[in-house]
């Protein structure tokens, strides 16, 4: 086929990868702000602006990696050698199947696995236009990405466990000195999640940053030194904040103190009253202002934005957190509770990890989006097709999927993120802050190597694992998880069905004879 012909169907296709990221973002990234949100260490409101940015630079600085797997590690492109504008179709069909099916599950709070739905369409449209020889079933095709749908899990929920049970034994049982304990584990948590984060980007960026040059030990030596400085500041400056925040109830002290806090003295709120007070005026003066303009062509203007923008942020201003709205109290109560001052500790840490398992998210899970798009692009581009691995993908998908994925959270989020918030488990920070740095570790190793796993399997099975710590199966709530298992099971084949079908009606329908 001819370079840059087909153009409508790059159209349509970056119109559904929109929307797929869009499903992405409703429904995933509660993987990484539901413990969060749920333990109330996070509003939604304040999740959603960190995960804006943390989603979109995971997918824009690493997500090229498992975007190559999903574009040539399920069905044998090669296949469509001959007919490159059928394999285009093919990949905006498994693009509707998939988003179609997300989009839905999101809807009714199901926490899917966007990686199964993305699988089981490209699945289904290869079996729809060549049959069951057009599925890669060797290990580096499609079957590695199954055994790893299974190990990846379990891994996380070990990762996970091993992490909440160390904390457990060596800082939050000992009621007495929790909080002195946690203070001594601050710098080495900090430091450990920073550097994680600084490995992979060096190790595994994105092919444009030319990073794939630097030597082992140039890496370790990066690694080592924002290590050691991470360290020194976190003692010294972090740690010591988080103190007399938390234990000297130092109400005026700001964010920014941090790095100022050894060298100030203490610092009290003493204006709180006369801020009341204003609040109060400014109230009462803005009513007598709305009523002295309400009829005027300029506060019609102002109305109508007013009304446009709280439709967009409603999706932002749900309650997700309050477990007794939820009728789990009984759930709640057979988890076992510790110091609320070191509970408030680990709420600090936990606005890191959840960044970080923000981040490795939108590593990971922007290929779904995004992988039948690239395929669809290079095609057009090129006019034939590139086996995978051969091209790089282009920044502006990244850019595109990181978008779509933003959106989808901001507009859609709250459904899946009051599910795994606080109706599995009792969520607090502490428990929070292991699900996140723990999924996040599994989740970023994968992304390395180019698996598209699923975050909604580690996260759920490694909430339930937390779940299970407690020593109580009443602190389980087996229902709800059980549902979830229903739903996973029925997302390869419901995608698959969607997406084979709607290519085997488009591709193969009767037309009139010209």
């Amino acid at each position: 086929m001819e370079p840059h012909s087909y153009v409508w169907l790059l159209i349509i296709g970056g119109i559904v990868a929109f929307a797929a990221g869009f499903g992405i973002g409703a429904n995933d990234v509660a993987n990484s702000f539901s413990s969060s949100v749920g333990s109330k260490t996070l509003t939604l409101k304040q999740a959603c602006i960190i995960a804006i940015f943390t989603e979109f630079f995971g997918a824009f600085l690493l997500g090229a990696n498992t975007s190559e797997t999903i574009r040539g590690g399920i069905i044998k492109i090669s296949l469509f050698q001959n007919n490159p504008d059928l394999l285009m179709l093919a990949m905006v069909c498994a693009l509707i199947g998939s988003a179609l099916w997300v989009i839905f599950a999101s809807i009714r709070g199901w926490p899917v696995s966007t990686t199964h739905s993305i699988v089981g369409a490209m699945a289904g449209v290869g079996i729809s236009a060549f049959g069951w020889k057009a599925i890669d079933w060797s290990f580096n095709g499609i079957t590695k990405i199954i055994v790893f749908w299974f190990i990846s899990p379990i891994i996380a929920g070990v990762v996970v466990s091993t992490f909440f049970l160390t904390a457990k034994y060596l800082i939050l049982v000992h009621q007495d000195s929790s909080f002195r304990r946690a203070l001594i584990a601050v710098p080495i948590y900090i430091t450990f999640t920073i550097a994680i984060n600084i490995f992979y980007l060096l190790f595994k960026g994105d092919p444009s940053l030319n990073l794939e040059n630097l030597q082992p030990y140039v890496v370790a030596i990066i690694v080592g030194s924002v290590a050691i400085i991470v360290s020194v500041l976190s003692h010294f400056f972090y740690a010591k904040y988080l103190k007399r925040k938390i234990i000297g109830k130092e109400t005026g002290l700001k964010w920014y103190h941090i790095f100022v806090v050894p060298f100030i003295g203490p610092r009290y709120d003493n204006d709180t009253e006369r801020g009341t007070n204003d609040d109060q005026n400014g109230k009462q003066e803005g009513i007598v202002i709305e009523e002295n303009v309400n009829n005027s062509p300029k506060n019609i203007f102002q109305a109508a934005f007013t009304a446009i923008g709280n439709y967009v942020a409603r999706g932002i201003s749900k309650e997700v957190a309050d477990y007794k709205a939820h009728d789990n109290i009984e759930l709640h109560d057979a988890a076992v509770k510790y110091d609320p001052n070191t509970e408030q500790l680990y709420s600090f840490l936990q606005i890191l990890t959840a960044s970080l398992a923000s981040f490795s998210h939108g590593s990971n899970d922007v290929s779904n989006a995004i992988g039948p798009l690239i395929t669809i692009y290079l095609i057009y581009d090129s006019g034939v097709v590139e086996p995978p691995g051969t091209t790089s993908v282009p920044i502006w998908i990244l850019a595109l999927g990181g978008i779509a994925i933003d959106v989808g959270l901001v507009l859609y989020g709250y459904h899946v993120m009051r599910s795994l918030g606080n109706q599995i488990i009792y969520n607090s920070p502490s428990r929070g802050f292991s699900i996140e740095l723990g999924t996040s570790l599994t989740v970023l190793t994968a992304s390395k190597i180019g698996l598209p796993i699923s975050t909604t399997h580690c996260v759920t099975i490694a909430t339930a694992a937390i779940g299970l710590c407690n020593g109580n199966a009443k602190a389980l709530n087996w229902k709800l998880l059980a549902s979830c298992f229903f739903s996973w099971g029925l997302t390869v084949p419901v995608s698959a069905l969607i997406a084979g079908g709607i290519f085997a009606f488009t591709a193969y329908a009767p037309s009139a004879p010209t």
